[in-house]
């Protein structure tokens, strides 16, 4: 059952080019290094500067299994850390994961 996880967050205005830049570098690092997919989502309505990366895996343990391995890896949390440390507003990142119902079969 795929379990999707969806981050959004606000980015500084003042450090914006940054922020993009970085965002791109962990998409591709997480698509390229595990067994995930992430996608950037930027706003076309609503707040401006308020992002999101929308993650899908295969199942809630797979999910820890991913997890895991990326917070063993100095790589990505130099990555990460830049990323929340630097270009996110405080306090503005919200976490919600969910199971796609596609596939729950009907009794």
């Amino acid at each position: 059952m795929s379990i999707y996880v969806y981050q959004i967050f606000v980015i500084k205005q003042d450090k914006f080019k940054e922020a993009i830049e970085n965002l791109k570098a962990i998409q591709k690092f997480r698509n390229e290094q595990y067994d995930h997919t992430v996608e950037i989502l930027s706003p076309i309505t609503g707040a401006d500067h308020t992002y999101a990366l929308l993650t899908k895996y295969e199942g809630l343990a797979e999910m820890e299994l991913q997890d895991k391995k990326m917070f063993d890896d100095e790589n990505y949390l130099k990555l990460i850390g830049d990323f929340f440390l630097q270009h996110i507003a405080e306090g503005s990142m919200n976490t919600q994961i969910f199971r796609s119902l596609n596939e729950i079969k009907n009794s």
